[in-house]
């Protein structure tokens, strides 16, 4: 097999390839082998008719499935051998094929090559997490004020479900303390990601972003569709929709890339866990610092 690879742009590439040979060969073959036993030609049973009648009769059909199998599997033997990261179907053309030869050229659009150095050791700026009276106060108040009452107790407490209004504070006291841990733990990882992505600019595929823009709109519509707007109203504002997250799709793809490149780096398999371990490992590398 002998394949040429031809860089179109930063994520572009044009691979040429051609095999001859035992290889096409032994695929008409098999091929020729598999349609002449299942091939019914007048006068004769199945499988039985000669050589030249089959050959006259099915040669478009082999050509055509020789294609269809031979294709796809020296195309995947192609992008392995030149170690391309592939991220989209290829688009095939310039497709030759006789009984000895088989070549085709195949435009693929590939990882951008992303330079990474000083990914370890990234500052995170953090401040202890703490609860003052006054927030678990505005949280009784906001339940006083939902449920209409006038007296803050005991009672008022039993009837939420909490022995006394002591516990039902404690418990107020705990899930703001969550909130607010899951905020600053987004706003860590927010900042994580900046410093690693600050002065990287490489160009974004194109398949990727569309892709993750089709995501969001897809979200975007369901949600509307749960807050009871109607199907030809938000048919109507796709187009809108589908412009106004091409920014959030782009940095989210870059994002995933460059995460993707850290753990090439360190090894770790590249799925669907693969942006929260790649997280994991950059906060226990950081430089933490504690701010007031």
């Amino acid at each position: 097999m002998k394949t040429e690879v031809k860089k179109l742009d930063s994520t572009k590439r044009e691979l040429n390839v051609e095999v001859s040979g035992d290889l096409v060969k032994g695929k008409f073959e098999e091929v020729f082998n598999q349609v002449a036993k299942e091939s019914k030609v007048p006068g004769f049973r199945p499988g039985k008719a000669p050589r030249e009648m089959l050959e006259k009769h099915y040669s478009g059909v082999v050509h055509e499935q020789v294609l269809k199998e031979l294709v796809p599997a020296i195309y995947n033997q192609a992008i392995a051998r030149e170690k391309l990261d592939v991220l989209e179907l290829p688009q095939i053309s310039d497709v030759k094929l006789n009984r000895n030869n088989l070549s085709f050229k195949a435009v693929v659009e590939v990882s951008p090559e992303i330079v990474i150095k000083n990914y370890k050791g990234l500052a995170v700026n953090f401040k202890k997490i703490t609860i003052a009276a006054d927030e678990i106060k505005r949280q009784v108040d906001s339940i006083k004020e939902a449920r209409k009452v006038e007296t803050l107790d005991d009672g008022f407490a039993r009837g939420l479900g909490y022995p006394n209004l002591a516990e039902l504070e404690k418990t107020l006291e705990r899930q703001l303390l969550v909130s607010k841990e899951n905020q600053e733990r987004q706003r860590i990882e927010g900042e994580i990601v900046d410093a690693l992505c600050k002065g990287l600019d490489f160009k974004l595929p194109a398949s990727l972003v569309n892709r993750q823009a089709q995501d969001l709109l897809r979200q975007a519509k369901l949600d509307l569709a749960m807050k009871g707007v109607a199907r030809d109203k938000i048919e109507e504002q796709e187009q809108a929709i589908l412009a106004q997250v091409q920014p959030q799709a782009q940095k989210q793809v870059k994002v995933y890339l460059v995460l993707a490149e850290v753990a090439k780096k360190e090894k770790i398999p590249l799925d669907d866990h693969m942006p929260a371990k790649v997280m994991e490992f950059l906060l226990r590398e950081a430089n933490w610092q504690e701010t007031a």
